[in-house]
């Protein structure tokens, strides 16, 4: 029984079942008649369990029965049947089987649950089935990396379930006072960073105990005699009441035998209590069993804890977990680990065959596609699951190599039909390129390249299924394996490409006809190359991409590392020169080695430059010649100007002349639309083509040859020109990525709409514009140069850590890699004592004698890769690591440190430990124990061997993506934003659905679809299901993307809002602390994000009347604010008036009125007197200070006449709940849109009004006022 497609949920499939007709644009007909179909609708059968009441199920025509099995599985009065069948009217039903196919099985027809007997296989199954049931609550799994589970601790904040909880009870008319105080170490100012608060022990957590022991027996397997009895193997039980039982599981069932420890009797023993399934046995004779074991169903957590992520998440901390005995986990580490696999048949998939059988399934309509991308998504994630297992078990030593001869790191290895190959330079095979630098890069680029194809998805085009694995200081690569590929020799079977580097090349048509298909997107140029024998050979790719038929007959293009260009920033070519933007910088640089290549994100971003660039220059063109036409003879001359003064010069004089891009595309339009019959038109495009170097001459076309500068390349003569053009083209992009792409990241940083906080963010900033890490020293320095440095200061200081880091985890690689196991937690605790303790002298400390062993033993040849046997590692100090550190930074990413300890650099840059310690551990792959850590010691190390408790792999794999609810979830988004609400949040569930169709429950994208789900569902006013959709976005980002990554934060944020309006106030409160306390660890308390989370706890606090409490926050986020976006943004504005009704509500007026008059000050300068807002300012004043007067003229009456005073009640208001909801929507970018209909039309003709505006490039500026903030109103995440 395969683990059906991740718990299927049928409480969620009823919910998202709405119908999926949106109503879309023209572009989007078919697709909605796709979507209907299905959508079929659902209909209720009824199921009989034996020994249950029959229930009703929803099901839909397209599930198959194998789903219904992992709903009974999933059941609470079912869940511990696993060998049954299904039968309609005594016929069996085959599992694979789709409902509509099932003759007869209509609406309230009746499935009998069948017990049918066992076979080894199905007894196993059962009693894993139960050992999971036993330990679903159990964290350990999740701590231990295993089986797709991870953590997730939101229900400790909102104590188990969102219904009710956190309501303030009414005691008469009185609202109880509810407990807000925060924790000390996340008030504003606090400098300690706790860890252990990450992981909140739930006290839940503990399960019940129900068995002491559950384990095979010693007896097995059963002798023939026995089995010729249906024995089919014997457990081992000792119960919670320390009775220790010997059960033998039988074809019928499990019975009690009469077998002690030591002596064998398979006799039943009498009663023998023979029961179907274990639980009823164990039920019979345990009664601690019987009042322990209920199923996880019946808990009351959220699905979304249990269910298996697509890919393994793990936590790099965890606490002392007690290793309990677990039969079913022993066996499986041996099992599946070691060389058992020929002895289990059906254990071995065949990965190639998995991989390509899946990409040829049908994809013409919709329900095809989703079956096929589900088919992918399920192998990718599978194969990612065992390429891992494997490579951990070549670098662990347990799989034997396939040229065991040879030395360590030239070892190859086959497991499970997994083809591993270490990352060193072997053969010398990249002595030109870098060595063992270029070994160790190239199976990233590698596996860049299998992306890119694989996105194209071209048909009869075949990748590798790629993985990448950092373990212990070595990179593993993974790789299914071609058939017939280890039969012959590499030379016979390459009839495509070159497997030295180009000194010998061949083509093949074929292949040629495959690769032009890639060749418009992917950006590549066909173009020739020449072979030993001085022929031209073509090419459509790099020359070290190769083709090899498989005995399968299918076209497989490997080594795909060079898809992408060369970076000429980081090549110096002898005689060639950068353009001067490159030159300033200090280009071209000195790298590792000569792999590095531009990423597709800035390929795409350099285009679509050049296509405005290209479109500009036509108009321009077209516009003189109109201008022209008076004095047709200049024409000639004029029009052929551009082209000549320089290859690309006219950019800038460009941009001011153009009186609009729409009319530039309008009139390039007519251009492409006149085919070229008329010369003039001809002559503009041609001079455009030249001017922005397109491939072709009659239209726009920008191709890059991917051989440029290859070593050992050589072109023929006639393609001079051509490679002249390319030359320059790769200059032009080296030269953008400087002069374009870091100075747009700084402005998106800047304006904030790049907010990275910590190093992955950072780096996906990077990425998403095509920079690659490397050039982070670039990047830093830039910043520091940057006028508006200070407003940078977040982004400086997370680049500074990022790059310690990483240069930190270059040195742990090497050092790792001469350390034996026994050694591995010594090692590791003394390089993070080197690197974070302030304890000057950290000490080593070596394995005790006992466990070297007396005879050294003679060096052995054939070692496995990850057992080092030197202590080098030891002799490593902090001054030397910190002296490492800074020369790592200086020559790979061309900064400078001048540091020489940890606790110069903190001060420095302003760093914190704990980040650092975060950050080397999730990038190395450390898992440390969870307690408090005394970094500043100078007596003691840090960390001890005790306090490392893991090391896992790093993994980089392909992500398969769901193209078509991409699609809806885009057009969702765009719906959105232009207004139409209710058709956006149709697209977007349909989105969902699909999602969920082909990723399963769990997956990044379903996070962000709920996410946006949420806050439409809120803005629309729906508060409860806004909740529902949160708590799930919450929970998933938790479990996929790990507990505390900067976008689960945002998550506790959004969540927090939706509790404080659904009234439930003390669990909006600890979910902000919770959000602090995880931002402060990430980053810090200085970060822009800071600002709105203390906005927001201060607002929340200034509701439950904790005045003071209130102020901390607020006062802070105004700091943060003024600090972030300059004193005069209304940002700043807002924070001044959020502070100033603190104080109104202490009836401290003159600080109320102070802070108010600042933010007046600001509306008046920025958006005039007549501005609503500078107005409702003004109001405000004038009230504050009435009130302000009033309190005066009371204290006067008091002092004046003493105790008989006659004294005016002063109005002292507590905020009402509305009023705070009101400031949280504006300080969280909500606002809410009046839905009735007619509101609904005219936001609509303002849109398109506004959207005609700007595209006759009239785009002024629309004052604040407008009605139609949208775009920064609902910011779609």
């Amino acid at each position: 029984m395969v683990n059906g497609d991740g718990a299927h949920e049928h409480t969620e499939e009823a919910e998202t079942k709405q119908d999926g007709t949106a109503e879309a644009d023209g572009g989007e007909e078919s697709n909605e008649q796709e979507v209907i179909v299905i959508q079929d609708t659902g209909f209720t059968v009824k199921i009989q369990a034996p020994g249950t009441e029959p229930f009703d199920l929803q099901v839909s025509p397209q599930e198959m029965v194998q789903e219904i099995h992992q709903v009974l599985m999933d059941r609470e009065d079912t869940c511990h049947r696993t060998c049954f069948s299904l039968q309609l009217d005594g016929n069996v039903l085959d599992n694979f089987a789709e409902l509509k196919s099932i003759e007869g099985l209509q609406e309230g027809s009746l499935l009998k649950v069948v017990e049918e007997p066992y076979t080894v296989r199905e007894a196993r199954i059962h009693v894993r089935h139960i050992r999971d049931l036993l330990k679903s609550l159990d964290p350990s799994d999740a701590y231990n990396g295993v089986d797709c589970n991870s953590l997730s601790f939101l229900s400790i904040f909102t104590d188990g379930d969102l219904g009710d909880s956190g309501k303030r009870k009414k005691k008469g008319n009185e609202l109880e006072q509810i407990d807000c105080t925060p924790p000390e170490h996340i008030l504003p100012g606090s400098k300690e960073r706790p860890l252990v608060p990450l992981q909140p022990q739930n006290k839940d957590w503990k399960p019940m105990q129900c068995l002491k022991v559950l384990t095979m027996s010693g007896w097995n397997p059963p002798p023939g005699n026995r089995k010729m009895h249906g024995d089919l193997m014997y457990l081992y039980i000792v119960t919670v009441e320390e009775r220790h039982v010997s059960v033998t599981a039988s074809t019928r069932g499990f019975y009690l035998n009469q077998s002690t420890t030591y002596t064998f009797n398979p006799k039943p023993a009498n009663p023998s209590f023979l029961s179907h399934s274990l639980v009823e046995l164990l039920s019979q004779i345990s009664p601690a069993f019987k009042k322990n074991f209920h199923c996880p169903a019946k808990e009351k957590r959220h699905p979304f804890e249990r269910i298996a992520t697509p890919f393994q998440v793990y936590s790099w901390t965890a606490p002392q977990v007690d290793h309990a005995m677990d039969c079913v986990r022993a066996e499986d580490a041996y099992t599946s680990r070691l060389g058992y696999e020929e002895h289990i048949p059906g254990q071995t998939r065949d990965w190639n065959e998995e991989l390509q059988t899946t990409r040829e399934l049908p994809r013409k309509n919709l329900p095809e596609r989703l079956l096929r991308e589900r088919a992918i998504f399920k192998v990718h994630s599978d194969f990612a699951a065992a390429a891992t297992r494997g490579a951990m078990a070549v670098i662990d030593g347990n799989v034997m190599a396939i040229n065991p001869g040879e030395e360590t790191r030239m070892q190859m290895f086959i497991w499970n039909n997994i083809f591993f190959s270490l990352g060193f330079d072997v053969r010398d095979h990249y002595r030109e390129l870098g060595g063992d630098a270029a070994a160790h890069a190239a199976p990233t680029n590698d596996l860049n390249g299998v992306r890119a194809y694989g996105a194209v998805d071209v048909e009869g085009l075949y990748t590798l299924g790629t993985v990448v694995v950092d373990y212990r200081g070595y990179r593993v690569t993974a790789q299914s394996i071609i058939p017939g590929i280890l039969e012959r020799e590499q030379e016979q079977s390459v009839i495509y490409g070159s497997i030295d580097f180009g000194k010998t090349v061949v083509s093949h048509s074929k292949y040629l006809e495959l690769l032009e298909k890639t060749s418009r997107p992917l950006k590549v140029q066909r173009h020739n190359v020449l072979n030993e024998k001085n022929d031209s050979v073509e090419l459509c790719s790099s020359v070290e991409c190769k083709g090899i038929i498989g005995n399968d007959g299918r076209h497989y293009i490997l080594d795909l590392l060079r898809t992408f260009p060369p970076d000429l920033n980081f090549l110096p070519v002898d005689g060639e020169e950068l353009p001067l933007e490159s030159q300033r910088q200090g280009f071209p640089r000195q790298h590792r080695h000569r792999l590095a290549c531009l990423r597709q994100e800035l390929i795409e971003a350099f285009v679509e430059h050049r296509y405005l660039l290209f479109m500009k220059m036509a108009a321009l063109q077209l516009m003189q010649q109109k201008t022209q036409t008076t004095a047709a003879t200049d024409s000639e001359e004029n029009s052929s100007k551009p082209a000549t003064n320089g290859p690309l010069e006219p950019g800038k004089e460009l941009e001011e002349s153009i009186p609009g891009l729409a009319q530039a595309k309008e009139l390039a339009e007519t251009l492409v639309a006149e085919d070229g019959s008329d010369p003039k038109s001809r002559e503009v495009v041609l001079n455009a083509c030249k001017a922005v170097g397109s491939i072709s001459n009659t239209s726009f076309d920008i191709r890059f040859n991917p051989d440029i500068f290859s070593p050992g390349v050589r072109f023929p003569d006639d393609s001079a020109d051509d490679v002249q053009k390319q030359k320059q083209l790769l200059k032009d992009a080296a030269a953008f990525l400087v002069s374009c792409q870091i100075p747009s990241l700084v402005k998106d940083c800047l304006d904030h709409s790049a907010l990275p906080m910590d190093g992955a963010t950072l780096t996906e900033a990077l990425h998403q514009r095509g920079i690659n890490v490397r050039y982070l020293g670039t990047v830093l320095e830039f910043v520091d140069k940057t006028p508006a440095k200070a407003q940078l200061e977040h982004f400086y200081r997370i680049g500074i850590s990022e790059l310690i880091t990483r240069c930190a985890k270059h040195i742990f690689k090497t050092y790792l890699q001469g350390v034996e196991l026994s050694a591995l937690s010594a090692a590791v605790s003394h390089f993070l004592n080197c690197f974070l303790s302030s304890f000057p002298d950290a000490v080593a400390h070596l394995p005790p004698d006992e466990l070297v062993s007396r005879r050294k033993s003679r060096k052995r040849r054939n070692r496995v890769p990850g057992s080092g046997d030197n202590t080098a590692w030891a002799s490593l100090t902090p001054s030397e690591l910190w002296k490492n550190i800074a020369s790592e930074a200086q020559s790979y990413y061309h900064f400078t440190i001048q540091c020489e300890s940890v606790d110069q650099v903190v001060e420095k840059y302003n760093l914190q430990k704990t980040t650092l310690l975060r950050e080397i551990s999730v990038k190395t792959g450390i898992q440390i124990l969870i307690k408090e850590y005394n970094f500043d010691s100078r007596h003691k190390p840090a960390f001890t061997e005790e306090d490392i408790l893991n090391i896992f792999p790093v993994v980089k794999h392909v992500n398969p993506k769901a193209s078509d609810a991409f699609h809806f979830f885009q057009s969702g988004q765009a719906k959105v934003q232009q207004g139409f609400l209710k058709e956006g949040c149709e697209l977007i569930n349909e989105a969902l659905n699909l999602f969920n169709n082909v990723y399963g429950p769990m997956h990044v994208e379903i996070c962000a679809c709920l996410r946006l789900l949420a806050r439409l569902n809120y803005i629309m006013g729906d508060h409860p299901e806004a909740l529902s959709n949160q708590q799930k976005a919450v929970l998933m980002s938790e479990r996929v993307l790990g507990i505390e990554h900067p976008n689960t934060i945002q998550e506790y944020m959004h969540l927090a809002l939706y509790c404080f309006a659904n009234g439930q106030l003390s669990t909006a409160l600890k979910l902000l602390y919770r959000a602090r306390y995880l931002m402060l660890l990430v980053c810090g308390e200085d970060h822009p994000e800071m600002a709105l989370l203390d906005s927001n706890i201060g607002l929340v606090l200034h509701g439950v009347m904790e005045y003071d409490l209130s102020l901390r926050f607020l006062e802070n986020a105004l700091t943060i604010n003024t600090k972030y976006h300059g004193p005069r943004s209304l940002k700043v504005a807002l924070s001044h008036h959020l502070v100033a009704r603190v104080y109104e509500s202490k009836a401290e007026f003159r600080s109320a009125l102070q802070h108010e008059k600042e933010g007046y000050t600001i509306y008046k300068n920025q958006m005039g007197e007549a501005h609503e807002k500078t107005k409702e300012s003004s109001e405000y004043l004038k009230y504050l200070t009435q009130q302000a007067v009033a309190l005066q003229r009371t204290m006067n009456e008091i002092y004046k006449n003493g105790s008989n005073a006659s004294i005016m009640p002063l109005k002292f208001t507590a905020p009402s709940m509305a009023s705070v909801l009101e400031q949280l929507n504006i300080i969280n970018g909500i606002i809410f849109i009046p839905l009735s209909q007619k509101d609904l039309e005219n936001l609509k003709a303002e849109v398109q009004r506004r959207q005609q505006l700007q595209e006759l490039g009239k785009n002024e500026e629309p004052t604040e006022d407008s009605p139609l903030e949208l775009e920064d109103k609902i910011p779609i995440d």
